[in-house]
């Protein structure tokens, strides 16, 4: 059997593995499964039809080679990871979502700056990435704190339009319970309208997990130090060391799958009762 048999007869295995775990009920188990079925069918295929078909790696390497890379490369990927995930994204996700929920706070308690503000924030969250992170890199030089910059504009209006909705969330009835009560407005905030924006703001902290990532690594391309995931993409592309390249990638991935992961995991411990999170498994 071929390369390319091997890879038809891995497709008609996953396939045949998900269509029977899919006619069965939905358990956490088959519902871990079913993508790890399904991920190790296209690493299969794509190995396959590198090696079947001859496809130079400069164009596509097979995953053998990119894992070979990864495992014989794990220091200057470490090195990498801390520059890039660490230090610049994570640092800005923190500033940027941090300062978005204060400012959340101000426009709720002074409505004058939702009229004067969220338009603005609309306005500059339109901007091209690619246009504002070459200026911040000149502002703030090429070590991560240009990167921690660029992050803080990418998710700072996500997470601001997000958690202001969440504090209008509540309806008049609720409210006027809380003033016969005698409760003052921190009262209300914190028993009754945060707790009842946390589905709005944990929606905001997702969205921000994977803008923080993409942030930190494109800003890299316009200036960084001699490390870093963008910095390490694009010299690796001009070297066509397509391996170390697709090795950046895993990596990538793999942080911001986790990073979504841990914050759904916190939503889903604060969030215990709203239906969204009642209903998984």
């Amino acid at each position: 059997m071929g390369w390319l048999g091997l890879g038809m007869l891995a497709w008609l295995l996953g396939w045949r593995i998900n269509a029977r775990l899919a006619q069965r009920p939905r358990t956490r188990t088959s519902g871990l499964i079913a993508p790890v079925i399904f991920g190790l069918t296209v690493i299969v295929i794509w190995e396959s039809v590198v090696r079947g078909l001859g496809i130079s790696p400069v164009l596509l390497p097979a995953p053998t080679a990119i894992a070979t890379t990864f495992a014989g490369s794990t220091s200057i990927l470490w090195a990498d990871f801390v520059q890039t995930a660490l230090k610049g994204a994570l640092s800005g996700y923190v500033m940027g979502c941090g300062a978005a929920f204060l400012t959340a706070i101000a426009i709720d308690r002074f409505p004058f700056l939702q009229r004067g503000l969220l338009p603005v924030g609309n306005f500059v969250a339109a901007l091209p990435i690619i246009g504002m992170a070459p200026i911040l890199v000149m502002w703030f030089g090429f070590d991560w704190q240009s990167k921690a910059a660029v992050v803080v504009v990418m998710v700072y209006f996500p997470m601001l339009v997000n958690t202001v909705q969440g504090l209008q969330e509540t309806d008049a009835l609720q409210r006027d319970l809380m003033r016969t009560y005698a409760a003052g407005y921190g009262q209300t905030l914190f028993k009754l309208r945060l707790p009842a924006a946390m589905p709005f703001i944990f929606n905001g902290l997702k969205i921000a997990t994977t803008l923080a990532l993409i942030g930190a690594i494109v800003a890299e391309f316009f200036g960084s130090p001699i490390k870093g995931m963008g910095f390490r993409i694009s010299t690796s592309v001009g070297q066509l060391a397509l391996d170390l390249v697709w090795a950046e990638i895993v990596v990538a991935a793999i942080v911001g799958s986790g990073f979504y992961g841990a914050v759904a995991l916190i939503e889903k411990t604060v969030t215990f009762w709203h239906p969204s999170q009642r209903g998984r498994v």
